[in-house]
């Protein structure tokens, strides 16, 4: 009899590291990962249709902040990490982790054809013990109403192959929580579906943390980005109520946070962006239609967070309104487009939004940002470059906004030089108390 299973085999090469590892799809989400694979051992190949990433990493480069290039070159140098456009490899292949994007639609609705694209080169090349974990992050019941059905051909699921969930938590710019040392929540589609994945994760990430099934770890990222979406929401709803009442909000939420228990700090701003906090809500409440169950939280934040570029912009005109100028004609800076300080990823970002109902307004409206040289904005169809001389266009400038509080602005001096200054994000903090010329949010 002695002759092993299917899971057996798999979860000893899984854990001798011989298995042949597959990433799919090489961003923010899958090089990080197909990197720390590859540094515990395991021979990685990232698949991406996109030539460019693929080159790059041939050349031993990173093109994403959070991973060095000198981890890559030397992955590559040795020969464990390896990358191509060609999905044929993956008949080789162990164990598949998906990392597309999901998008959200205009209409509020997931574009899963990433997903399903990746999913229907994959069908072609399944075979007999092999592990897949999808990690897009998505609408409960994905895995098994989407992929199940376009992997599962002959072979049998949780006998012949296995299929899970892991969400992803990646924050970039984060350098004391990384791919590898944050829990890894794994949810699969059967009990041994669950071991398999989590036999192969733990090789290469500290805490692995198993729930029962692939909806409870779709649910579970769900979760995590609502509580901050709602949690932003209300204070961006205070920082409105603060302005009417004449109360500084930012010094309200200080104090609050003085509190050691019961109460977390969240600041208020002028939107939500990046990819996960105002995107994966509204996957759930998407859901939920179909289960005739209005998630009102999730729409009530959307609502107030979705509105707050058109806040910024009426206290902006209140400001210039009150210097004796009217927006239309003014020279407007703003400063700082990424979605979040010191990274480099405008997705999703407020501050496009800011820029555009600026135009719409007639300012003459230009940015700057350290680290986005030029902005596109698909929808609207406008092109824009990071000024050069940054404190030149401060001293012209009728206002500057700042949208996002990079550290290696030098706030003092951009005060000093600028007419007045509306500040999204206290970041001019003790700074702006004493001084007329700043408006804080």
């Amino acid at each position: 009899e002695g002759k092993m299973s299917v899971k057996e085999s798999l979860v000893k090469k899984l854990k001798e590291k011989n298995a042949k590892t597959a990433v799919l799809g090489l961003g923010y989400v899958g090089l990080p990962l197909a990197v720390v694979f590859a540094e515990a051992g395991f021979n990685v190949t990232g698949i991406d249709p996109d030539v460019r990433k693929i080159e790059a990493i041939k050349k031993g480069e990173s093109y994403i902040p959070d991973v060095k290039t000198e981890s890559v070159a030397k992955l590559v140098k040795d020969g464990k990490l390896s990358a191509t456009t060609d999905f044929s490899v993956l008949k080789e292949m162990d164990a598949v982790s998906i990392c597309v994007p999901t998008p959200l639609r205009q209409t509020g609705d997931p574009d899963m054809s990433f997903i399903i694209s990746a999913a229907d080169e994959l069908a072609k090349y399944m075979h007999k013990g092999m592990v897949v974990v999808l990690q897009s992050t998505t609408y409960p019941g994905t895995t098994r109403e989407l992929l199940l059905p376009k992997l599962s051909s002959e072979n049998k699921v949780g006998e012949d192959w296995f299929l899970a969930f892991s969400p992803e938590r990646v924050d970039p710019g984060r350098e004391d929580y990384t791919t590898k040392n944050t829990p890894k929540v794994m949810g699969g589609i059967t009990e041994a579906c669950g071991e398999v994945a989590t036999a192969w994760y733990e090789q290469a990430i500290d805490t692995v943390y198993r729930v029962s099934s692939a909806e409870a770890a779709e649910m579970a990222k769900l979760l995590e980005n609502t509580f901050r979406m709602i949690n932003i929401g209300l204070v961006n709803e205070l920082a409105i109520m603060c302005e009417r009442l004449g109360v500084d909000v930012w010094e309200v939420i200080d104090a609050a946070a003085s509190k050691p228990f019961g109460f977390m700090k969240f600041t208020p701003g002028p939107g939500l962006g990046g990819h996960c906090i105002p995107i994966d809500p509204l996957y759930l409440s998407w859901k939920m239609k179909s289960f005739n169950y209005n998630a009102r939280f999730i729409e009530l934040a959307s609502e107030i967070n979705t509105n707050m570029p058109r806040y910024v912009v009426s206290r902006l005109m209140e400001g210039l309104n009150d210097r004796a100028k009217a927006l239309k004609g003014s020279k407007v800076l703003v400063l700082g487009v990424a979605y979040k300080p010191d990274i480099d990823d405008v997705r999703e970002s407020p501050a496009l939004d800011v820029i555009g109902l600026l135009r719409q307004k007639g300012a003459d409206v230009e940015y700057h940002d350290p680290y986005i040289p030029h902005i596109h904005h698909e929808t609207e169809d406008w092109k824009m470059d990071s000024v050069k001389d940054m404190m030149k266009t401060v001293k012209e400038s009728d206002a500057v906004v700042i949208i996002t509080n990079h550290k290696q602005y030098d706030y003092k001096s951009i005060i000093e030089s600028a007419k007045f200054v509306f500040d999204t994000r206290n970041a001019t903090g003790k700074l702006s108390k004493e001084n007329e010329k700043v408006v804080r949010l």
